[in-house]
């Protein structure tokens, strides 16, 4: 039912298989934890997207950090994912700062310096923009 969606990265790409209503007692050895996947909601929303639908992700890669984004974009039918480098210094969760690349569905991108969060958001709305101007 939405024109745009602009998804948070996933808060985890697993969750333990089962869940204890007790605490879960010390013994001897170690403990395994199953895990299983969660729900990819952004696969879902862009194996569902229509044409007039703009689909926004995120992504955060240490290696091969364009290849990675462009194909999550390409399997994920995104019009664009915003890379977060946390390879540069003040880059990342951590501080104000980030560094993206919008990695496009067409295997291109496009780097940003080195910017407050507020202006990376702004950077993220002004290509949404372009993108619902493109498909008017």
């Amino acid at each position: 039912d939405l024109d745009i969606a602009v998804m948070a990265a996933a808060v985890a790409d697993y969750t333990p298989s089962s869940f204890s209503e007790k605490k879960v007692k010390k013994s001897d050895g170690d403990l395994k934890i199953k895990l299983e996947r969660t729900a990819d909601i952004l696969k879902y929303l862009g194996d569902n997207k229509l044409d007039h639908q703009i689909l926004i992700g995120f992504a955060m890669e240490t290696q091969n950090e364009i290849e990675n984004a462009a194909l999550k974009a390409k399997n994920k039918n995104a019009d664009f994912i915003v890379l977060n480098s946390l390879n540069e210094k003040g880059a990342g969760f951590q501080g104000d700062t980030n560094k993206v690349t919008f990695v496009y569905n067409n295997q291109t991108s496009e780097s940003f310096k080195l910017k407050s969060k507020l202006d990376v958001a702004k950077d993220i709305a002004n290509k949404v923009n372009e993108l619902i101007v493109k498909n008017a």
